[in-house]
């Protein structure tokens, strides 16, 4: 199996005719280890019955990448997951941060009309306990976790010209959700990690998914805004507030990879229109990463595709339903030299989600 994997990712490895650059990969892959339980997922890895969890750290090996966001992996306070999972690896990383979320933090208001306060819905993200569906941070290169920015208690009604859902000519959302309904449906952060004499900013989020709602689009039009989130923190919005207590987002000099699962797809599926767009046409995003040449792709998405009657290309499908949801980013003053999307044809027993894992190189 090992193998297998190895033959589906080229290693980055720099180039020997210019020493003074270095090449780096960097990835983000949406693991699917999340359980029902706080400790459902790490119970399953010391007990040695998580085949899921083995596969997962099979394709990140084979991966090779010196920095990856990895989705959707349960959070817990004292990080013993995040570490339980760095310990499958063939090599662990050396440096990680697993990001606090706002799924399953109870609000105590009925957010989807249920009729009831207490379900996975009313939740500031949709979850059925604290963490769940989390993010964390994998590097080979130090975090600068003094300098870390989050945005995870920034209000939803504090965006300026929010896209707030309606029912009918009502609001869907009183004043009393608002005034406690957070934007992100999981965080927003920028982790700074310095790759020799480069500062990258590593900005992640995980938007949440357009669907599973109703007329009102109250998760469509959340989805849109939590991707103009991260635009607003490129372009260094003055009306951001951090959860550190800092305002603004990034500087103009400033060099930064956009990472996650976006839940947005360019031309497909049912984000709003245009949600994805934000960052995908933004101008300090590298064009060819984000709709060029370099635009990650597969052999195995093609021969896997199921959606015949989509419009997108299927070679730069990144999930099994046959869409381009996750991303990586890189700014436009970076220099990225290779992309691709981990999807091997055939041998569908080694994917350990059903999201493919997403790269790209840089030379620095």
């Amino acid at each position: 199996m090992l193998l297998t994997l190895l033959a589906c990712i080229p290693k980055s490895t720099p180039p020997a005719d210019t020493p003074s650059t270095q090449r780096i990969r960097v990835a983000t892959y949406n693991a699917s280890l999340f359980g029902d339980t706080p400790t459902d997922v790490l119970d399953r890895l010391q007990d040695g019955s998580d085949t899921q969890g083995e596969r997962v750290a099979g394709v990140v090996d084979a991966a090779g990448a010196d920095i990856l966001i990895l989705q959707e992996l349960d959070h817990d306070e004292d990080g013993a997951l995040l570490a339980a999972f760095n310990a499958l690896l063939a090599e662990p990383y050396p440096y990680t941060w697993h990001a606090p979320s706002n799924t399953g933090v109870p609000t105590g208001r009925d957010l989807d009309h249920d009729g009831a306060t207490d379900g996975p819905g009313d939740a500031q993200g949709y979850g059925t306990h604290p963490g769940q569906y989390a993010f964390a941070v994998l590097s080979r290169y130090p975090l600068d976790q003094d300098s870390l920015r989050t945005w995870q208690t920034l209000l939803w009604q504090d965006m300026p010209d929010a896209r707030l859902p309606s029912d009918g000519d009502a609001p869907w959302y009183s004043e009393e959700d608002l005034a406690l309904l957070r934007l992100s449906s999981k965080n927003h952060v920028d982790v700074p990690v310095t790759v020799g004499s480069t500062t990258l900013h590593l900005l992640s989020a995980h938007p949440t998914p357009p669907v599973f709602d109703g007329d009102e689009d109250r998760n469509g039009l959340r989805n849109a805004d939590e991707i103009r989130l991260l635009a607003e923190i490129i372009e260094g919005a003055d009306w951001l507030r951090d959860d550190q207590g800092g305002s603004g987002g990034l500087s103009e000099d400033d060099a930064f990879v956009v990472f996650g699962d976006m839940n947005a797809d360019p031309v497909d599926g049912d984000s709003v229109d245009g949600a994805i767009q934000q960052l995908l046409e933004h101008p300090r995003v590298h064009a060819d990463t984000a709709t060029g040449a370099l635009v990650p792709s597969s052999d195995g998405a093609v021969a896997a595709d199921s959606r015949p009657d989509d419009q997108g290309d299927p070679a730069h499908d990144t999930a099994g339903w046959g869409q381009r949801v996750d991303y990586v980013l890189p700014s436009a003053d970076l220099d990225p030299v290779a992309s691709g999307v981990w999807w091997p044809e055939g041998d569908r027993s080694i994917e350990g989600s059903d999201h493919r894992l997403v790269w790209v190189d840089l030379e620095l």
